[in-house]
This record gives C-alpha cells, sequence and structure tokens, in this order.
C-alpha cells in the first residue's frame, strides 16, 4: 500500500514536471512571424501615379484584396517574439480607377523613418496625390544628372503602359 501510494506521488510529481516544462524560464520559444514584411524603404519608393504593377514590384504580393473594395490593397505583417507580445503593422494602398496609386495609409508614412523619429531626426516628406485628373502634382527639384535618382526617374517614365485585355463575353444564346 504503500509502495502504491509512493509510487502514485512520484508520477504526479513526475507529470506535474512536464507540463510545468512549457513555463521555466531559458527554454526556447521561437518567433512567430505572419504576413508581409514592409519596411520604410519599400514605403519611400512607392510615388503617386503608379500602376499596380509598379507597387507590385515594390511591396509584393497584398495579403488581402478585399471583393467589394477591389481598388484597395492591404498589407499585414505581425511577429510576436519568443515569450513577447504580438506586435503588428498595417498598410493599405488605394487607386483610383486608371489603376493608378492614389493614397495610402496605416502605420508607414511615406518619408518618416521610425528609427530617426526616435533619435529625434525628423525628415518628413509629404506625398499628396493630384486632387483631380487634370491637376498635375507640384514640380518637385529635378535629381542630378547622372545620379542614381535621374536613372530611377528615366526607368519609372519609360515604362509604357498595356491596356488589359477584358476577355469577351460567353454566348449566352439558348441552344
Amino acid at each position: 500500500m504503500q509502495n502504491t501510494k509512493l509510487l502514485l506521488t512520484s508520477f504526479t510529481f513526475v507529470g506535474l514536471l512536464a507540463l510545468a516544462g512549457c513555463s521555466f524560464p531559458g527554454v526556447y520559444k521561437i518567433d512567430i512571424q505572419q504576413g508581409n514584411v514592409v519596411t520604410q524603404d519599400m514605403i519611400d519608393q512607392l510615388r503617386p501615379g503608379m500602376t499596380r504593377r509598379q507597387v507590385r514590384f515594390i511591396m509584393g504580393n497584398p495579403l488581402l484584396t478585399d471583393t467589394f473594395h477591389a481598388d484597395r490593397w492591404d498589407y499585414l505583417y505581425s511577429i510576436q517574439p519568443g515569450g513577447g507580445e504580438r506586435q503588428q503593422e498595417r498598410v493599405s494602398v488605394i487607386f483610383n480607377g486608371n489603376d493608378q496609386l492614389v493614397s495610402l495609409s496605416g502605420d508607414f508614412m511615406p518619408g518618416v523613418s521610425r528609427d530617426e523619429a526616435l533619435l529625434g531626426k525628423d525628415n518628413a516628406t509629404n506625398v499628396t496625390a493630384p486632387a483631380q485628373e487634370g491637376e498635375k502634382p507640384k514640380s518637385e527639384v529635378p535629381a542630378k544628372p547622372g545620379s542614381l535618382l535621374d536613372k530611377i526617374q528615366k526607368d519609372v517614365d519609360g515604362v509604357e503602359t498595356v491596356p488589359v485585355p477584358t476577355p469577351q463575353p460567353l454566348d449566352t444564346s439558348p441552344q
């Protein structure tokens, strides 16, 4: 009887240790990352008037494309460091009827680096889209000839837009 009681007590103790093993300090817990990784450099490359293809090249495929809001792409990223609190970032990119970038919203803003904001250096650059299609954006200071910005601008200006072919409707005549 006493051996049975001792055996039962030892099994209970081992079981409790096994259950508590997950919460012991020093036990490795993995980081859980989900969604699209979005960096400030990606956001800084976005410009009003870019096509969906250009935005997809910079940002990657959106995590969410809403059926009811076809002109909006959502990029979500969350990370939960092992044993830490979950952090989430969100960016929404909005296009107009011509499939051109109009605005973006979320946790990142154009030209504002989080590192620089934390250090007290703020070089905020506001990027705004034209209010109407006929209105041109304010002229910017041109890039120096031969610079990387000049090369990128020439590449962007040289992009030809290709209309998306529309499929022919199915024959709906009764047979």
